[in-house]
């Protein structure tokens, strides 16, 4: 099987790793520039095709001439999209007799569209998952070939989610590529009544605002942690970046929305319901963990953050 693969991000070489090691051709790899304003944490697509001298491109948009022109001149089978972050165009897919497939970072129909991992978090799932459906002009609304369900504990940050998710995209592939190569994989439609879509993230979509309940926000603070920017507010005119922390179980009767407590040598915040624990924070050049966080802030207690 020849094919043509369009792939980013960690998943992208996972992706790319698969299909070697089943024995598919691959043609050409379509892959995205680097962004300067994005922190590159994870894996290189462009790498792993120069290690092994597959062609790779980095087109600003894969879906603009001449570069259907350059996919349907590889003849591909079929096409694949790992963690690609533009919809492919109707030309592309007709550039493939067998049309795409693509692996997506939820249970679709659930969270369609950008950023899916981020999203669960934000809004306290107890699951998430991988699916690797056909590609359809609409995002993420194609047949589905397999999906592996991945539970979402309430400790976990975005960085032990991610990383289930890479080990179930893994399995889900080597499960299912045989079929697909033999072209005897099965296709189920999604339910439309249970989608749900969701768009892409900025780092602005931290700013923390302390009328929230403490469970919304350390369900945030745990969805845009470190390799991402970050949940902030401000103390004093300067950005203070919230990296960890706890849910209170009981809240102090003079903790008031938005305003620091310093309570038996730690940083309690008061929020629309309850309170949050501050456990790992920057704020402008200091970093501070555990005990630290009290000694930063000491002289702001009774302090109120300001959101915006």
């Amino acid at each position: 099987m020849r094919a043509v693969v369009f792939a980013y991000h960690d998943i992208g070489v996972i992706g790319l790793e698969q299909l070697h090691c089943h024995g598919v051709e691959i043609a050409l790899v379509l892959s995205h520039p680097d962004d300067a304003n994005e922190e590159c944490w994870f894996a290189s697509v462009v790498d792993w095709c120069r290690e092994r001298g597959v062609p790779c491109e980095r087109p600003h948009n894969a879906n603009l001439a001449p570069w259907p022109d350059r996919v349907a001149a590889c003849r591909p089978d079929i096409l694949f999209s790992f963690f690609y972050r533009r919809l492919l165009s109707r030309e592309l897919l007709q550039t493939a007799p067998r049309g795409g497939l693509n692996l997506h970072a939820s249970l679709l129909p659930a969270y369609r569209g950008r950023c899916p991992a981020n999203w669960v978090l934000v809004r306290g799932e107890s699951q998430t998952g991988v699916t690797l459906h056909h590609m359809s002009e609409q995002a993420d609304a194609g047949d589905i070939v397999g999906q592996i369900p991945v539970p979402i504990s309430s400790q976990d940050d975005i960085v032990s989610l991610y990383t289930r998710l890479k080990t179930a995209a893994e399995v889900l592939l080597e499960a299912w590529l045989p079929a697909i190569i033999e072209d005897r994989a099965p296709r189920r439609s999604q339910d439309e009544s249970g989608a749900t879509t969701f768009g892409r993230r900025s780092p602005d979509d931290g700013l923390i605002d302390w009328s929230r309940s403490a469970r919304e926000l350390y369900n945030l603070v745990r969805a845009v942690t470190s390799p991402y920017p970050g949940a902030f507010t401000y103390l004093e005119g300067r950005r203070l970046t919230l990296w960890r922390v706890a849910v209170v179980a009981g809240v102090h009767p003079d903790c008031v929305i938005g305003a620091l407590r310093i309570i038996d040598q730690e940083v309690v915040v008061g929020c629309g319901e309850g309170a949050l624990k501050l456990l790992d924070l920057s704020w402008g050049e200091h970093r501070s963990r555990g005990p630290d966080v009290a000694q930063l802030l000491h002289d702001w207690d009774h302090t109120r953050f300001v959101t915006g």
